[in-house]
């Protein structure tokens, strides 16, 4: 099947065509252009014409940092996995790593085989963050479950995983951490540096041995210090993505924009939601801990600390938007485009090109999302509806 949408706002990864049309052939982006079509890009008469004068259209949003949604954590099971995956969905996330967080090894070691074995055309791979992770940086990760770095539990992590493990978190100023680094290259998973007290040596070298992504930049790590620029500081000199949580809670808005500024094009927006995002406020479980989540906050019950968040990828462009400043095209790349070419997917997904996957957020004028298509269909049958004549 083919479908016309016309009259639209199409956020492209260089610019915004403010009036055109894009052409959908079955799962794939056919065609993108401005103006009215004269002549159906797949070569055929669309089955489908639509006028969504006033809307907007997005490529689908790639989370690399997920952990739950819709009151479902990932590390809970499939039923909760699919169930967390689809609440995101809904809000414009096509494409995601699901996070899974540190555990007892054999605990680590079964939840990745159940997450791995998932079905479902959303999941890019999984994200483990941890067990290799500092104490003194540890955020709400389970003290008994972190270990120093180990070269055959990390085989092990990656054997249960199946090829599907993608990215792993890792203080690199751990006894053998730099030799961790080098290890996830080699196995070509990304090494992330987060959860870490490294100084800038020590965050440089993990850099200069391939690691080459930020988790959750300024949270969770030695902070920017103007004798010791610490691990933020090592990126910025790496050329490496930096995660940005942009809830207004994780981070400041100033420092959002700092990062967008000193960092352009390598800002990838991300959740790192538990399983209150899109559910109500309450007692919810994040690893070992209770959580409390209050005015969509989630804190430690304990002692107050931040708990994951409660965001959706959709408030995420929302807010770089409004609240940063960030163009709507910069907005737009650090939602998916920026993580699709980390994970070397730029040439499928992660922007409205043809040939790519036709991964589409519509949107109104504010951004706020309307219906999404993935895999050839609309997301729980919630088509836009067509523009009304003048």
């Amino acid at each position: 099947m083919t479908m016309l949408l016309t009259g639209v706002r199409i956020v492209t990864p260089t610019g915004i065509i403010e009036r055109g049309w894009i052409e959908v052939a079955g799962d794939r982006i056919a065609g993108v252009g401005s103006g009215e079509p004269v002549d159906s890009a797949a070569d055929q008469v669309p089955a489908e014409r639509t006028d969504l004068t006033g809307r907007t259209v997005l490529p689908g949003f790639i989370d690399l940092h997920l952990h739950g949604g819709g009151g479902a954590t990932f590390d809970e099971g499939e039923a909760s996995i699919l169930h967390g995956l689809h609440t995101h969905r809904r809000c414009g996330t096509t494409r995601a790593l699901v996070s899974l967080v540190s555990a007892p090894v054999a605990d680590m070691v079964s939840r990745i085989g159940v997450a791995a074995a998932v079905e479902d055309p959303m999941i890019l791979g999984l994200h483990l963050e941890g067990p290799f992770l500092s104490h003194t940086r540890r955020g709400v990760h389970d003290p008994a479950a972190l270990i120093g770095p180990d070269p055959a539990v990390l085989d092990r992590l990656l054997a249960a995983g199946g090829g599907r493990v993608r990215t792993v978190t890792v203080a690199p100023e751990l006894d053998g951490g730099l030799d961790l680094v080098k290890q996830l290259v080699t196995a070509d998973v990304h090494a992330a540096v987060g959860h870490s007290d490294a100084d800038y040596a020590t965050a440089t070298a993990a850099f200069e041995l391939g690691a080459d992504l930020v988790t959750h930049a300024f949270n969770g790590m030695r902070p920017l210090h103007h004798r010791d620029p610490a691990i933020i500081g090592a990126a910025m000199d790496a050329d490496v993505v930096l995660e940005v949580i942009n809830d207004g809670v994780h981070l400041h808005n100033t420092v959002v924009g700092m990062l967008h500024r000193i960092a352009p094009e390598r800002i990838a927006l991300i959740t790192d939601a538990m399983g209150a995002a899109c559910a109500a406020d309450g007692r919810y479980r994040l690893g070992a801990f209770d959580v409390e989540v209050l005015d969509r906050v989630a804190r430690l019950t304990a002692d107050g600390t931040i708990a994951g968040s409660t965001l959706t990828m959709d408030t995420a462009v929302r807010r770089a938007v409004s609240d940063i400043g960030m163009d709507l095209v910069a907005a737009v790349n650090a939602a998916s485009l920026v993580p699709a070419t980390l994970l070397g997917l730029g040439d499928r997904v992660g922007s409205l090109t043809p040939g790519r996957l036709a991964d589409l957020v519509i949107t109104d004028h504010d951004l706020v999302v309307e219906a999404v298509h993935t895999e050839g269909v609309w997301v729980d049958g919630r088509r836009p509806a067509p523009a009304v004549p003048a």
